[in-house]
C-alpha cells in the first residue's frame, strides 16, 4: 500500500510537470493557438494539482487492477501494454473527437497524439517498474 501511494503521488506530480512542459513550450504554444478563443486566461494551480494527483491515483490503481491481464512477461512490458491502452482511451479517442467536431490543424492533433503517447509511456513504465499486485 505504501508503494502504491508513493508511486501514485509521483505519477500525479509527473502528470503536472509533463503537462506544463508539453503545453507551455514555444512549439506547443504555436500549435495550440487554435484553442485560444476558448481557453481560460488563468488556471487555478491548486485545482490542477489536485486533479493531477487524482489522475495519478486512478491510473496506478487501474494498472494494478489490470496487471495480471496485461500482455508481457515483465512489469516493464506490462507497463508498456498499459501505456498503449491508456493512450488509446485517453488520447486517441479525444483527438478523434476533436478532429470530427472542430477545425483543428492536423499538426496540432498529431502533436497531441505523439506527446500523449510519450506521457503515457513515462507514467506506465514507472508503474511497471514499481507496482505489483498484492496477494
Amino acid at each position: 500500500m505504501t508503494t502504491y501511494v508513493i508511486v501514485a503521488v509521483v505519477s500525479g506530480m509527473l502528470f503536472g510537470a509533463m503537462d506544463a512542459m508539453l503545453n507551455a513550450n514555444p512549439v506547443a504554444q504555436r500549435l495550440l493557438e487554435v484553442y485560444k478563443p476558448i481557453a481560460r486566461t488563468s488556471i487555478d494551480p491548486v485545482a490542477g494539482i489536485v486533479i493531477d494527483l487524482a489522475y495519478g491515483f486512478a491510473m496506478a490503481g487501474v494498472f494494478l487492477l489490470l496487471y495480471e491481464s496485461l500482455p508481457g512477461g515483465s512489469g516493464l512490458l506490462k507497463g508498456m501494454s498499459f501505456a498503449l491502452l491508456a493512450w488509446f482511451f485517453r488520447v486517441v479517442m479525444s483527438v478523434a473527437s476533436q478532429w470530427m467536431m472542430f477545425r483543428v490543424p492536423a499538426r496540432t492533433l498529431l502533436y497531441s497524439l505523439v506527446t500523449g503517447l510519450g506521457e503515457m509511456l513515462v507514467l506506465s513504465v514507472l508503474y511497471g517498474a514499481t507496482l505489483r499486485p498484492v496477494g
